[in-house]
C-alpha cells in the first residue's frame, strides 16, 4: 500500500539553501521535507512573501526531485492563539491566515499546529483556553478555504500533551479541516498508555512525528537514545490507517549531520516497512 517518511527542516544546518536541504533529504531516504516556521523573526518572514517563496522551492523541488510536504507552525509559541492581550492574539490570526495562503501557494498539505494555549508570560485558564478554541475555529475556517489540512500537534505540557486532550478540541471546533498530528515522543511522556491514546483517536489523526523522548526530556535525542517504542508506535498508526510520518530531531553542530540523516531514515524504514508489508 505504501507510505511516506519526512525529514524536518532542522535535523539539516540552517545555512542550506532549498536545493541543498531537499537534495540531501532524498540522498538520506526520505520522501518530502517538513519546513519550519517557528517564532524566530527570519522564519516568521518566510510567510511575507509566499508567492516569491513558492517559486524558490518548486525550483529546488524540481532540481532535488523532492518536495515540502508539511509545514511545522511553531510561531504560535510566541504568539499564542489563546493569549489575553489584543494585539498578540491579533498577530496569532495573522500569522495562521499568512500560514494557510503560503502553504497553498507552496502545495503544502498539512500544517501541523502547536497545541498551546498560552506561552511564555501568561498562565493557561478557562478564558485562554476557551479563546484558544475560538482561534481555532476561525483558523479551520480559513483553511477549508484554501483547503488546507490544519492538526495539532501533542505538546511538552499538560495543555495538550496527549492525542486524547488533542482531541477534545478537535471535537469542541467540529471542522474537517482540524485533526491531529500527534508527536508521538510527547505522548509517551505524557500518558502510560501511548498506543491506548493513539488508538483513541483512529479517524482523527493525519500525520505523526516520529521523535525521541525521556522521561523529563522532550528534544536532542537521537534514535535509540530513549524510551520511544516506535515498533508498537508505528504498528497502532498503522492499524488506524496513518500512512504519513515524519523523522523528528536537530541539527547540533555534528560534523556527520548527514549521516545522520540516513541513520534516522534506516532506523525509522525498517519498522515502517515491517508494518507496510503485512498490509
Amino acid at each position: 500500500m505504501g507510505y511516506k517518511l519526512g525529514i524536518y527542516e532542522k535535523a539539516m544546518p540552517g545555512e542550506l539553501s532549498w536545493k541543498e536541504k531537499l537534495k540531501c533529504a532524498k540522498d538520506a531516504g526520505f520522501d518530502f521535507v517538513e519546513i519550519s516556521i517557528d517564532e524566530s523573526d527570519s522564519k516568521l518572514e518566510r510567510l511575507e512573501s509566499a508567492e516569491k517563496y513558492s517559486r524558490e522551492l518548486f525550483k529546488a523541488s524540481e532540481y532535488a526531485g523532492l518536495s515540502v510536504g508539511s509545514m511545522c507552525l511553531s510561531g504560535h509559541r510566541r504568539f499564542p492563539l489563546g493569549s489575553s492581550n489584543p494585539e498578540i492574539e491579533k498577530r496569532s490570526l495573522d500569522i495562521m491566515e499568512k500560514a494557510i495562503v503560503f502553504a497553498s501557494e507552496c502545495g503544502i498539505r498539512i500544517i501541523q499546529l502547536a497545541g498551546y494555549d498560552v506561552y511564555y508570560d501568561e498562565k493557561s485558564s478557562p478564558e485562554t483556553r476557551e479563546r484558544f478554541i475560538k482561534n481555532l475555529r476561525k483558523s479551520s475556517l480559513m483553511a477549508s478555504e484554501y483547503g488546507v489540512m490544519l492538526a495539532l500537534e501533542t505538546m511538552e505540557n499538560d495543555f495538550c500533551n496527549t492525542a486524547s486532550k488533542a482531541l477534545e478540541f478537535v471535537k469542541a471546533v467540529d471542522s474537517p479541516w482540524l485533526k491531529i498530528y500527534p508527536d508521538i515522543g510527547n505522548i509517551y511522556n505524557g500518558t502510560d498508555d501511548p498506543q491506548g491514546d493513539i488508538k483513541a483517536c483512529a479517524g482523527n489523526i493525519v500525520a505523526a512525528h516520529l521523535k525521541e523522548t525521556k522521561p523529563g526530556v522532550f528534544r536532542d535525542l537521537f534514535y535509540g537514545e530513549g524510551r520511544v517504542d516506535f515498533g508498537e508506535s508505528v504498528k497502532t498508526l498503522f492499524s488506524i490507517g496513518v500512512r504519513r510520518f515524519n523523522a523528528e530531531f536537530w541539527y547540533k553542530g555534528e560534523k556527520d549531520w548527514d549521516e545522520r540523516l540516513s541513520k534516522a531514515s534506516r532506523f525509522l524504514r525498517k519498522y515502517l516497512d515491517t508494518e507496510d508489508d503485512r498490509i
